[in-house]
């Protein structure tokens, strides 16, 4: 429950920090049709564990290496939307005349962001023992961040300047995918 409101509050911090530079940034946001279910899939994060938990009572295994996990995917959240700046919201939209940011882990992957999101959906619900929440938030938010990720990368590469920044990066892995 404390990991699960930890990451409540900061998904809330997260929304008023998208809300502001979603302001500042303008521009269209990405995969509108699929942003519903980016919500779910993070409302039913913070929700399905705790019921899964209260109604099949599973034992929790490797409970630190989940919470270690958790930690560090926070971490690399938290890291990207710093590095982005006042460019990070939850809508990933985009400014016409936007800059490549290639600093922090962006000089290793194009979307480490999403990879935080992937261990995330995995990790925390894992920390409790709720593997059926694992599987089927993980299956929701990779559906959704296939078309996100599918037309942002759309948007991104019409700039020569990303298109040259990023051509050799992987999308998650440094030197694999």
């Amino acid at each position: 429950l404390t990991l699960l409101g930890l990451t409540g509050l900061e998904r809330l911090r997260e929304l008023a920090t998208s809300r502001k530079n979603s302001l500042a940034v303008g521009g269209a946001p990405s995969a509108p049709a699929t942003y519903p279910l980016l919500v779910a899939a993070h409302v039913g994060l913070l929700t399905l564990p705790v019921l899964e938990i209260a109604i099949t009572r599973p034992r929790a295994r490797a409970r630190m290496a989940w919470v270690s996990l958790l930690l560090a995917a926070t971490g690399l959240r938290l890291w990207s939307i710093s590095s982005l700046g006042s460019a990070w919201n939850v809508r990933a939209q985009i400014r016409d005349d936007f800059a490549p940011v290639t600093r922090g882990p962006y000089r290793y992957i194009r979307h480490p962001n999403y990879l935080a999101l992937i261990v995330e959906f995995v990790a925390l619900p894992m920390a409790g023992g709720a593997w059926r929440s694992a599987v089927g938030l993980s299956f929701l938010n990779g559906y959704a961040l296939w078309d996100r990720i599918r037309e942002e990368e759309a948007q991104l590469t019409r700039s020569d300047s990303y298109r040259l920044a990023f051509q050799r990066k992987a999308r998650f892995i440094p030197g694999i995918v």
